[in-house]
């Protein structure tokens, strides 16, 4: 398979047009349209399909190219990989991050590449921990930050941080989020819970626990979100599942009750994975670095704070 014929249909399905495709990679139309269709006859499958609007990826277009990203990208880290110019640390990393912890970390992270790894280039993703373990595996991803990542002989991960999660209730308070009277987890089965829709790690959490003293949760409302379940929990609609942090950060905490579960504990691990299956740089390594300080930083002080209310 060519490479370049390979970049040039990535381009094409991800833009959706010859035209615009070859505006971009700066090479004729018609040399493009031949270069993909001479991938198409290789693979003996019909990857796009033209309508009034451009083109569309078929079925195998669709799996090519969420290869094709993952090919590239680790042909992009070979080259790195084998480049010791200026032994710097430098090239593109790509880093996950689940979406609660985007919105605290994506600029601080950004900051402090641009400080202390000016020579490299960061490219974030932002999604469930689940898609970006799966990314991990097919290389889109180098580094991420996953919440209660499964077990995987192809990943390896780092608990970088652990969260108490609580019940979080509407309150009409004044002052931070208060910490209200302890609740038995087979209690948390009796309320009205606005939650994500599976496989979002807390929800997945939730119910295994639950599940593990024969019970089941209420679902009152599946919404994905930490603002909007938040927002809802504060309209009256029920309860969330959430660590302080999630509430904290999202502002506005003086609206929300927070109580521990207990008998047994909801906690929740927060993760820094990496693929067994290639060679990690040191670049990517750094990055690690970054990530584990500014954890610490942003979301470890309430962490540490809940363990201690426990002893």
């Amino acid at each position: 398979m060519d490479l370049k014929q390979l970049e040039y249909f990535i381009r094409v399905a991800e833009l959706g047009s010859f035209t615009r495709a070859s505006d971009v990679i700066d090479i004729a139309q018609p040399a493009l349209s031949r270069q993909v269709r001479q991938l198409e006859v290789e693979l003996r499958q019909n990857l796009l399909v033209r309508n009034g609007r451009g083109v569309v990826t078929t079925d195998a277009g669709k799996r090519l190219l969420e290869h094709g990203r993952g090919i590239l990208h680790q042909v992009e880290r070979a080259r790195e990989d084998m480049s010791l110019m200026r032994d710097a640390l430098a090239g593109r990393v790509a880093v996950g991050l689940p979406p609660s912890v985007a919105g605290v970390l994506t600029v601080p992270l950004v900051r402090a590449v641009r400080e202390r790894l000016p020579d490299a280039a960061l490219s974030i993703t932002e999604n469930l921990s689940t898609a970006m373990q799966e990314s991990l595996l097919t290389g889109r991803l180098d580094i991420a930050l996953l919440y209660n990542p499964q077990p995987s002989p192809d990943v390896d991960s780092e608990t970088v941080l652990e969260e108490d999660l609580f019940l979080v209730s509407a309150t009409k308070g004044t002052g931070p989020a208060r910490r209200g009277a302890p609740l038995a987890l087979h209690q948390l089965a009796e309320q009205q819970l606005v939650i994500p829709t599976r496989p979002n790690a807390i929800r997945m959490l939730v119910e295994a626990e639950l599940a593990a003293i024969g019970r089941r949760p209420q679902i009152a409302l599946e919404i994905d979100g930490v603002p909007a379940i938040l927002a809802l929990v504060a309209d009256g609609a029920g309860h969330a599942v959430l660590s302080r942090n999630a509430v904290t950060l999202a502002g506005r905490s003086q609206r929300y009750a927070i109580r521990p579960i207990v008998k047994p504990g909801l906690r929740s691990r927060l993760a820094l994975a990496t693929s067994s299956q290639r060679p990690v740089t040191r670049t990517q390594r750094a990055m690690g670095e970054l990530l584990r300080e500014l954890v610490q930083q942003h979301l470890g002080a309430n962490a540490m704070a809940d363990a201690a209310q426990k002893r």
